[in-house]
């Protein structure tokens, strides 16, 4: 039986790349399946976009949602109102989809459900209408999943409210881990009384579905996977990662110029700063880092950028530049390093992580920085700040231990301020220990990359849970 799924990923050219470098790997594990990825046009963005998106291939097509009148749209309206609001323009999309599959002449096949991106949840009811099965793709870990789904347990079931657990020092049990959780690495989310209703109502909704595919690798979560093949009222997980997007465009002038600069390095011997898309610092602790880099004495290629208000960064606001650095920075700093370090803006982190120079990773925690420095095979030295960065330092740190801590707990963001400023103390500490070259942290980052390489491949755990799924996306067809 030849089959079609609907993907819905979250707006944005990086989110489909990534559910696309996805649906790729699926298509291709199973040639008795098509894909239909559904572009939501992003916020304010022009029409006519479309043409920056990968082109449709075999198997693997692209429906743009027309972008409309951007002018008309609410300047304060949220993320999830916003996705909340192509609901309707899903729900024609879909509808002409399974009238074209119902009566395609050359290749019959079914439309065999709906697989929605972990913010995209709402067009789950859009799979009821049509009574399709609707599956997820959480592009986090299956460690931080079954942290959820147990916080939504212990809410419904036990009563317990972990809100009240926010300025506490208590430690949580979760199934998906080996060791208790620190109440202070837990997400922001999680202890805000404002924003943890929505994430109990997300919980719930993913309990309802069919099954759900995780952007991991089951050799770097054994605990979580154990958790989900338990008879606990979980759907079935897939984890089918890592799923990477390693695409670079070497055409570029400022990534050539990074690149001359680490050719002239030694292997192994430059450390890399760089905090993912909202990433940014004040002056002050800018000035820390600037310390704690010198005193090391390492080599350092660093992506510094000036931080947005603290109550922008969970509504997207992007940080800015530093216009001065000389002021900003310890006096005469960018003189003494000038030879040993590089600072930049913007960065082309998978060029740098692949880079043989390369030898430490100074990173915010983001899940697929910590996928793409595992696959390269470099250490992580861990210092997040929002969404679930604080769950994922802890476990880098304590349970897998392939990172050094600079402060794991360390915090900023809207819903619950900002951290004490991490001094430059810590930062050294964090900066020597991931820098150390025969480390035995060094040694399990080289065994886990090994295992990200084959996890891929066939035969490889993250191939055979593709299979799994279309197998059992097959079976659920009603």
């Amino acid at each position: 039986m030849k089959i079609e799924l609907v993907f819905i990923p979250s707006p944005g050219i990086n989110n489909v790349r990534a559910t696309a470098a996805m649906v790729k790997l699926l298509v291709n594990s199973d040639d008795r399946l098509s894909v239909t990825l559904v572009v939501i046009p992003e916020r304010f963005s022009p029409g006519g976009t479309s043409s920056v998106y990968p082109e449709s291939e075999s198997r693997l097509r692209y429906y743009h949602l027309h972008a409309g009148d951007q002018s008309t749209h609410d300047q304060d309206q949220t993320y999830m109102s916003y996705i909340e609001s192509q609901k309707p323009h899903v729900r024609n999309a879909v509808s002409k989809l399974a009238h074209e599959v119902s009566t395609h002449p050359e290749s019959p096949r079914r439309l065999a459900g709906m697989v929605v991106e972990f913010f995209c949840t709402p067009m789950i009811d859009v799979a009821d209408e049509f009574g399709l099965p609707a599956y997820t793709y959480f592009t986090s870990n299956a460690s931080y999943l079954g942290l959820m789904l147990h916080v939504q347990h212990l809410h419904d079931q036990e009563h317990f409210d972990v809100t009240k657990l926010r300025d506490s020092d208590a430690e949580l049990d979760v199934p998906s881990l080996t060791r208790p959780l620190p109440a202070t690495c837990l997400p922001s989310v999680m202890l805000s009384k404002d924003w943890f209703p929505n994430l109990l109502r997300r919980a719930r909704i993913l309990r309802g579905t069919k099954g759900i595919l995780v952007n991991s690798v089951a050799e770097i979560e054994p605990q979580a996977l154990k958790f989900f093949s338990g008879w606990n009222g979980n759907p079935p997980l897939y984890a089918v990662g890592p799923i990477l997007d390693l695409q670079t465009d070497s055409g570029d002038e400022k990534r050539r110029e990074i690149l001359r600069w680490l050719d002239e390095q030694p292997p192994r011997s430059v450390l890399f700063l760089c905090f993912g898309r909202m990433g940014g610092f004040s002056e002050k602790q800018a000035r820390e880092m600037a310390v704690a880099l010198e005193r090391s004495g390492h080599r350092f290629l660093w992506s510094l950028r000036r931080a947005a208000p603290a109550e922008k960064i969970m509504t997207g606001a992007p940080p800015g530049e530093f216009t001065n650095l000389d002021a900003v920075l310890p006096e005469g700093f960018l003189d003494r390093t000038a030879k040993i370090g590089k600072i930049i803006t913007w960065a082309p982190q998978v060029t740098v992580l692949a880079h043989p120079a390369v030898g430490g990773f100074v990173t915010h925690c983001g899940w697929n920085s910590i996928l793409e420095s595992l696959w390269f095979g470099v250490p992580i030295a861990a210092w997040p700040i929002y969404a679930e960065q604080q769950f994922n330092a802890f476990r880098m740190v304590e349970e897998v231990a392939v990172a050094a801590e600079i402060r794991k707990d360390y915090r900023r963001d809207n819903l619950l301020g900002e951290s004490e400023m991490v001094t430059a103390e810590e930062i050294e500490r964090g900066i020597n220990c991931v820098m150390e070259q025969d480390s035995e942290m060094r040694k399990r980052v080289k065994e886990m990359s090994d295992k990200f390489h084959i996890a891929p491949m066939d035969g490889g755990s993250s191939t055979h849970a593709m299979r799994k799924f279309v197998q059992d996306v097959i079976e659920n067809i009603s």
